[in-house]
């Protein structure tokens, strides 16, 4: 469980940004810790971002195979995206249907998680799709070159636990998916 929000006895002394863009900000703090030592901590803002689980009503899960530049890799991926300042749910509907083509009928958010707490305040929210309808249209941006695959939740819950479903984000929302089941 995600605790509430304090400062465990830092000081953050002074800040300055070091790289600014639409996507995420990196920032250099001089803190001091609570043992009176001051230390420099870089760390990533993000807005966060939202995975999808797309799920049919006759048991397969809608996922995306896409080549990630920053892995040098075609990876399986569930569909995800920014949250470009709206709530989870919204963002849900707007990158499932920009991705995938599918609106969904019914988006239950069921989970958050930090993505690596020790550099970045990047959370990510879980969102379980149902009711899906393909609309055959699409609109997704230049880097998004993906094939949509659909398999048994089954079946991708055990690539998920064994790892060929690389992108944790992804794996984990599978998971919990196939578990609510």
């Amino acid at each position: 469980m995600i605790g509430p929000k304090h400062d465990g006895g830092w000081s953050t002394l002074a800040s300055t940004y070091l790289f600014e863009s639409k996507w995420y900000n990196l920032r250099q703090d001089q803190v001091r810790l609570p043992s009176g030592d001051d230390i420099t901590y870089t760390l990533v803002e993000h807005p966060g971002f939202v995975v999808v689980v797309p799920l049919t009503s006759d048991g397969y899960v809608i996922l995306e195979r896409i080549y990630r530049y920053t892995v040098q890799r075609t990876v399986i991926e569930c569909p995800a995206g920014a949250l470009d300042g709206e709530s989870p749910i919204d963002a849900a509907k707007r990158e499932l249907l920009e991705e995938t083509g599918f609106e969904a009928g019914d988006l239950a958010s069921i989970a958050h998680f930090f993505g690596s707490t020790g550099i970045s305040d990047e959370e990510f929210h879980i969102v379980v799709a149902t009711d899906l309808r393909d609309t055959g249209r699409t609109d997704r941006e230049a880097t998004e070159q993906m094939e949509i695959i659909r398999m048994p939740l089954d079946e991708a819950a055990e690539l998920a636990r064994s790892g060929a479903i690389a992108d944790a984000p992804s794996a984990l929302a599978i998971l919990l998916a196939h578990d609510r089941r």
